[in-house]
């Protein structure tokens, strides 16, 4: 059983996620097959329209598949739960409450019913220091960056302490600068609490830098797995120090042929 729960943590079996349109049906996944090691950074990647964020969501239990079964921890996926945070590309952020109390909701939601306000207190102040925000927890979103916000984003899905965390997007929308600091920040999150993490991105240098391995899909519609590339790099990482290393520079390579020569995005022509 632990063997089971350590190299299967998460299982996807089987799975297919078919949309009702007006046009009809619109099939978005097909044969998806995945399995997620206790502790392993996988990160999801491909062209728009791939269903990347439409497994993240299935995992996550915000829909439910047409066809197939997700597990995690030996228990089906059956909607959303606190063993599951998620990170979305926009912070989500309630604008009125302030970085704290943004937080602190998530954490009385969960942990509210068996501990008290100081404890509830105590995890809040932990979840934002834990990604430097410490200084501005009593905050509102509009007096804070961009990357200040998803770094709240950040705490409040790590607060709940969940088994897994799941990413969609979360650095997209930030400057590269930005970016690249919540990269190495979340580089040594990842570290400091052993979770496991399912992220999405369409940027192959994250991918690299930040996963164990790396899911290739292909071009929608009816995506599937194309391929799953093993990023054999030594923790911790430093991208300046990744930046002509060989294998970072082969697994590179790797993702940009899938991406871009076997799954070439053709637009299609104007009529």
């Amino acid at each position: 059983m632990s063997d089971n729960l350590t190299t299967r943590y998460i299982q996807i079996q089987g799975v297919a996620q078919t949309f009702k349109t007006r046009k009809g049906p619109f099939c978005a996944l097909r044969n998806i097959d995945l399995d997620v090691a206790r502790g392993e950074f996988v990160t999801l990647i491909g062209h728009s329209g791939c269903g990347k964020s439409t497994l993240l969501n299935l995992i996550a239990g915000l829909t439910l598949p047409t066809q197939g079964a997700l597990i995690c921890a030996n228990r089906e996926i059956a909607g959303p739960g606190p063993d599951r945070g998620v990170v979305f590309q926009n912070h989500s952020l309630l604008p009125w409450l302030t970085c704290f109390e943004n937080v602190h909701l998530a954490v009385e939601r969960v942990f509210g019913p068996t501990e008290g306000r100081s404890q509830l207190k105590a995890r809040t102040e932990a979840a934002l220091a834990m990604v430097g925000l410490t200084p501005a927890m009593h905050k509102r979103p509009g007096e804070i960056s961009g990357g200040m916000k998803q770094r709240v984003g950040i705490a409040r899905a790590l607060s709940m302490e969940p088994k897994v965390l799941l990413m969609d997007e979360p650095f997209g929308a930030l400057d590269a600068l930005t970016r690249a600091k919540l990269q190495d920040e979340l580089l040594q999150i990842v570290a400091t609490t052993h979770s496991t993490v399912v992220m999405v991105t369409h940027d192959v240098d994250e991918a690299v830098l930040l996963s164990d391995r790396i899911v290739m899909m292909t071009n929608g519609p009816a995506a599937t797995i194309g391929e799953i590339l093993a990023v054999d790099l030594p923790r911790p990482r430093n991208r300046v120090e990744l930046a002509e290393d060989p294998r970072y520079l082969r697994c590179r390579k790797a993702v940009i042929d899938f991406l871009y020569t076997r799954q070439a995005h053709v637009e299609p022509q104007a009529a």
